[in-house]
């Protein structure tokens, strides 16, 4: 299953339903990052206690939680700061078209 959203978001319902369906003993991640950004031990934990697993097949080289963690969070600011930067730079393409075409 494949679903595009931030690590951040909780509203992410594709991945709520991985999480909900008892029936799933094993989620697999690519990165932790991709369950959650923040608490992942604790997830973890909380699927264990349902006899379930999440594993993740690329882990991190760092070895270290607090790296880990501020690695995420800086690359998710700067992926909303890069994307708001692509969303203004076609807001900008369409009002010109726009713009062009009533001219």
């Amino acid at each position: 299953m494949t679903e595009i959203a931030s690590g951040l978001n909780d509203s992410r319902p594709k991945f709520s339903q991985l999480l909900t369906d008892t029936t799933l003993g094993v989620i697999l991640v690519e990165h932790r990052d991709r369950a959650t950004r923040f608490g992942f031990n604790t997830l973890a934990l909380l699927l264990e206690s349902q006899g379930r697993r999440l594993e993740v097949i690329n882990e991190t080289d760092t070895k270290d939680e607090l790296v880990d963690d501020f690695v995420a969070l800086i690359t998710s600011m700067a992926a909303r700061i890069y994307g708001r930067r692509a969303s203004k730079r076609r807001s900008e393409q369409i009002r010109q078209c726009v713009e062009d075409a009533y001219s």
